[in-house]
């Protein structure tokens, strides 16, 4: 006569989900945020925010554009950096998903420099890219 025996189970806590947390389109650096506001700040009217969005051109097919704006358009993401407010427009916020900007001054010049990920090539004077 054959004799069975039944496997142990052993019980798994639950395992619940975290909240999927949706990373910003465009990031900026308190460096980058600093220069913004201190620009702002000298401008009259005091702007609203910063638009930040990719245009077509440059020899590479693609550049960055960043312009001060009274309000925000009817299609534009708003987000919030340290109490300053970056509008995006649907069509750029693909181009920059995951775009970090940020300030930098050295002894060659001063000026906003864009860390995008989406970025394919450049072109030689860095001003214009692909994706």
């Amino acid at each position: 006569m054959a004799t069975t025996t039944a496997p142990e189970v052993t019980a798994v806590p639950e395992v619940k989900a975290l909240p999927e947390v949706k990373a910003l389109p465009v990031n900026f650096s308190e460096n980058a945020i600093a220069k913004v506001k201190e620009i702002m700040a000298q401008q009259t009217p005091v702007p609203a925010g910063l638009r930040v969005g990719v245009v077509g051109g440059g020899c590479s097919g693609f550049s960055y554009s960043m312009q001060f704006e009274i309000a925000p358009g009817m299609m534009d993401k708003t987000f919030t950096f340290d109490g300053l407010k970056v509008f995006v427009d649907a069509t750029s916020v693909m181009y920059l998903n995951g775009c970090n900007v940020d300030y930098l001054e050295t002894l060659e010049g001063a000026g906003f420099k864009f860390d995008n990920p989406n970025v394919k090539s450049t072109c030689g004077c860095g001003s214009s890219f692909s994706v």
